[in-house]
């Protein structure tokens, strides 16, 4: 076998999952590789979360400008260089992954580009790029491999009128219009960016509300903070009969018995993800899958000994932050360094304006769960510093044991939502009650202290609202 070398653990994928347990493993002192088909960093930091939150940021930063007036302030005429605002975002992911492969660097981490497959159990090949040929056996395999866009059946993917996420953030072209299909975290960011440098958006949900993995009062609102912002937002509404012209793209809209016809320059579909398996397994290595997500236990075993697996390959939340938190945990298994666990309790965030975070049960999960809760909610309108920073929109709602004060959930739409979230998180690892976050001294004037009134309001304490 030609070109073979033996390593601890090799790591197959390099976004947050892959990136993060290969440096783990070299913290530990073990020889890892890590084995990236496209560039460290994978999905998340070259075509997801850092690039589009660097896009968020101008379009955020644009609106701030067009209400300048609010503060007294007078900016007339503001302009914006589109192309510019893209290539800024591409300059970001390149400088995060770079510090990637920095930190493999001092890690001792061997880093190698290339499409990556499990041969056979504690074997990876390189079939695809450079290092095409490379074998490597392993005591212990990763896979980190991720998920690709969910595409929309018998649509051609053009990247100038239908695209996903990925070819819009290749996209230096402002389209006039847009039809954004579905609703979730990426669609939502995409209809805010687009609308806020001018596109005509139009956002459709199958499901009867946007973002809906989150609490139903916090998407009405979002729903209700678009449609003021100049988004036509349609949920309970199916696509179908797309018609790809030279120009533009044509499809119908379905909601209940009612279909019209709408027109749009570009069609971004954001519909979910599926498992990206493709080539990395032999036929011969079958760990088991379920709904093509791979299978793993406690520990991230799969059912085949010596293989491994985190991050968004092994299925829901698909999030940046419980990938790495997944393959650290597993990580640290596989070399006797703490017992691995697996996620219950993380943060969601969305990042347009107004933010959207959220962590723990819903209210109507809670309800469907007949627990003896309440619900303690605090509106930033009440919070003296939002007000002041002109962004009073939304509200922090805390769901508690009605007797106990454990709390099951909560749920922030506003201001840096997304920071705000971290409180809670810490407050459920702790077992921490809301009587305890309200007897929290936060600083005054801060939007952290609607965190507080909001545990305050749960036992009818809250003194500003």
């Amino acid at each position: 076998m030609a070109d073979s070398t033996e390593y601890d653990l090799i790591v197959i994928g390099g976004g947050p999952a892959g990136y993060a347990g290969a440096i783990r493993a070299g913290q530990l002192g073990k020889k890892v590789a890590c084995i990236e088909s496209e560039r460290a960093g994978g999905t998340c930091l070259n075509w997801g979360c850092i690039p589009t939150k660097a896009l968020l940021k101008s379009a955020e930063l644009l609106q701030k400008i067009k209400k300048a007036e609010t503060f007294g302030i007078s900016a007339k005429e503001v302009t914006f260089d589109f192309a510019k605002v893209m290539e800024r975002s591409r300059g970001v992911s390149g400088q995060m992954a770079k510090g990637v492969e920095f930190l493999f660097k001092k890690n001792k981490v061997e880093y190698f580009v290339g499409k990556a497959q499990v041969s056979a159990p504690g074997m990876v090949s390189i079939t695809e790029g450079e290092q095409k040929g490379k074998f490597f056996k392993a005591k212990a395999v990763l896979l980190a491999t991720g998920c690709k866009m969910r595409r929309i059946p018998g649509l051609e993917y053009d990247g100038l009128r239908v695209m996903t996420s990925r070819e819009a953030l290749a996209n230096t072209t402002l389209p006039k219009s847009v039809v954004i299909v579905g609703a979730g975290a990426i669609g939502v960011e995409f209809a805010y960016f687009y609308n806020a440098f001018g596109s005509k958006v139009t956002l459709v949900e199958m499901l009867p509300q946007v973002l809906p993995v989150e609490d139903e009062e916090v998407s009405k609102l979002l729903h209700r903070s678009f449609e003021k912002q100049g988004i036509t937002v349609l949920t309970g509404t199916k696509c179908e009969n797309f018609r790809v012209g030279k120009t533009s793209v044509k499809l119908d809209l379905i909601t209940g018995d009612a279909k019209r016809e709408v027109e749009a320059e570009v069609v971004l579909s954001a519909i979910g993800v599926v498992p990206n398996l493709e080539g990395a397994l032999a036929p011969n290595v079958k760990p088991e899958l379920e709904r093509g997500y791979v299978k793993v236990g406690d520990d991230y075993q799969t059912t085949v000994k010596g293989l491994y697996a985190a991050g968004d390959i092994i299925g829901p939340p698909w999030l940046a932050h419980v990938a790495t938190f997944e393959a650290v945990s597993a990580v640290n298994g596989i070399f006797g360094h703490s017992k691995p666990h697996r996620v219950t309790k993380f943060p969601g965030c969305t990042y347009c304006q107004p933010q959207v975070a959220s962590t723990g049960l819903t209210e109507q999960a809670a309800r469907e769960k007949k627990l003896n809760y309440k619900v303690g909610k605090f509106p930033f309108a009440a919070s003296g510093k939002a007000v002041a920073s002109a962004e009073s929109d939304g509200f922090v709602k805390v769901i508690t044991d009605a007797q106990t004060g454990e709390i099951y959930g909560a749920h922030i739409i506003g201001s840096e939502a997304t920071e705000l979230i971290a409180e809670y998180g810490l407050a459920m690892e702790l077992e921490a009650t809301v009587e305890e976050v309200h007897k929290t001294i936060h600083a005054h004037p801060t939007l952290s202290e609607a965190v507080m009134e909001a545990a305050a309001a749960a036992t009818g304490e809250a003194i500003h609202f």
